[in-house]
Order: structure tokens, then sequence, then C-alpha cells
């Protein structure tokens, strides 16, 4: 009798086992979701190139784009970057549960990024640079709290950019340059400390700088041209900018004078404030920026140095 049970429920051990490993997410959990990605593609594939590769019949990871994790075997990386691509993203993309890198940046893709991309924890990059995306930038974003850079320049994003991407405390790089953007810059992303890059170029930005993204020691390049930003450059701005590369501030409407204290930015190569509304002198200071290759101070009235 003793024996009967212990063989009954080494069997029901093993039915469990059998069952739950079956429906983990495998390869094939990966196959599945990328061949739904190309069912959302449409007939604009120029040069067949996931037509003729991307197939049941070849295994996942020497598909063309895709690069799979050398334990697990299971997709890391998926680049398709530059292919003429038009279509859609459909919400299978979420099931890739080892992605770390999505690059589909320079096609046509269209409509939203589906909700279920915040299912990928371990995505450190997103880059959809170049694309039709429409609609606001996705909440769900801040839900991916690993991501170190993300790219959603030049496509037709619209509304506020949300507040809550601050909760990406990991990020370096922020591009969102080239939208439909409204609204004010988010004081909160100067909680961004290791953020390098930020750039919001060519949008329709209100209202003034905040200060905090001047706190950022880490920031090598700010980008703000061609918005509708007002106010003051502060006298301290380049008191925690000791990284400072290039600051891109011209076609906004920011009024004052040129801090002579941009000088402490000694790393700076790029200065860019023209087309503005600046007033007085250019301060004979700018010359002990020794790095500086680039002046751009035109369309406004100052005085010489």
């Amino acid at each position: 009798m003793g024996r009967s049970c212990n063989l009954l429920f080494a069997l029901v051990v093993f039915i469990l086992l059998h069952t739950s490993l079956s429906t983990l997410p495998n390869i094939i959990t990966d196959e599945a979701s990328l061949l739904a990605f190309k069912s959302h593609i449409s007939s604009s594939d120029p040069n067949n190139i996931l037509a003729t590769n991307w197939s049941s019949s070849t295994p996942v990871c020497s598909w063309i784009g895709i690069t799979c994790t050398s334990r697990h075997h299971r997709v890391a990386a998926l680049d398709i970057s530059s292919m003429q691509l038009h279509g859609t993203i459909p919400p299978h993309l979420g099931n890739l549960s080892f992605l770390v890198s999505l690059n589909i940046s320079n096609n046509r893709f269209h409509g939203n990024l589906p909700q279920e991309l915040a299912h990928l924890q371990r995505l450190k990059l997103i880059d959809v640079t170049s694309n039709n995306f429409t609609g606001a930038i996705p909440s769900f974003l801040s839900l991916l709290v690993d991501l170190h850079i993300l790219r959603l320049s030049s496509n037709q994003f619209s509304g506020n950019i949300p507040s809550s991407l601050s909760n990406l405390t990991k990020l370096e790089v922020l591009k969102i340059q080239g939208n439909l953007l409204k609204g004010e810059i988010p004081r909160e992303l100067g909680d961004l400390h290791y953020m390098t890059v930020l750039n919001l170029d060519s949008n329709h930005l209100t209202g003034s700088i905040p200060p905090s993204i001047y706190n950022i020691t880490t920031m090598r390049i700010i980008g703000l041209t061609n918005n509708n930003l007002t106010g003051e450059l502060p006298t301290t701005i380049c008191d925690h900018l000791p990284n400072l590369e290039g600051l891109y501030l011209s076609r906004n409407y920011l009024d004052g004078v040129i801090p002579p204290t941009l000088e402490k930015c000694r790393k700076l190569q790029i200065l860019s404030l023209s087309i503005n509304e600046f007033s007085g002198t250019v301060p004979r200071e700018l010359a002990n920026l020794t790095s500086l290759t680039g002046l751009y101070l035109g369309g406004q009235h100052l005085g010489g140095m």
C-alpha cells in the first residue's frame, strides 16, 4: 500500500512538473511572437528580408536582426532598423520576456506602442526613431525601470512629456526631438541623476527651463532648440555641469543677459543661443572656454565682446 502511494505521488509530481514546464515561455514562444509581428508588417518589405528569412523552417536565433542569449537561447535583441518596413507593432512583442534591446528605428511603423511592452522588464534600450507613431508618450514606459536609453525622436507623439519618466532612474539618454509635444518640461526630469543626453529639440514646449535640469552632473548634451521656451538663464547654470559639451537653446524666446558664468562649463564645445531675446553684451568670459568650437549668438541685439 505504501509503495503504491509513493508511486502515485511521484506520478502526480511528474505530471505537475511536466505541465508547468511546458507552459513556461521558451524559444517557441519567442518564435510565435516574432511571426505575429511579421504578420503585422504590410507588403512593404522592399528587400524581402523578413519574407525570406523569418521562417519557422530555420532557427529563430539565426534570423536577421535577432540576437539570442548564450545561456537560455532566448531572444535578447531585436534590431530591424532601416529596413523600410511598414506596419504596426502587435501586443505579441510583450512575450519576448528576455528582450534587452528593441531597435525598430528608421522604418515606417505607425499607430501606438502597445501596452504589453510593459512586460519587458529586462529592456535597457528602446529606439523607435524616425517612424510615424502617434498619440501620447505611453505612460507604461515609466515601468521599464532598467531602461538606459529611450529614443522616441522624429515621430508624431503629442501631448505632454510624462513626469513619470523620472521613475526611470537608470536612464542615461532621453531623445524625444522632432515630435508634437507641448506643455512644460517636467521638473522631475532633474531627478534622472545618470542622464548624459537630453534632447527635446523641435517640439512645441513652453514655459521656463526647470533649474533641476542644470543639476544633473553627468549631463553632456542639453538640446532644447526650436521650441517656445521663455525665461532667463540662471547665473548658476554651470555650477553642477562639469561634463557639459553641448548646450543647444537656439530658436526660443529666452531673455535676459547671457550669464558670464557659462565660462565654468570648461568642457563646453558647442554653445548655441541664437534667435532668442537676449540683451546686453556678449560676456568676455566666454573667451575662457578653450574647448569651444562652435558659438552661435546671431539673430538678436547683443553688443560685442
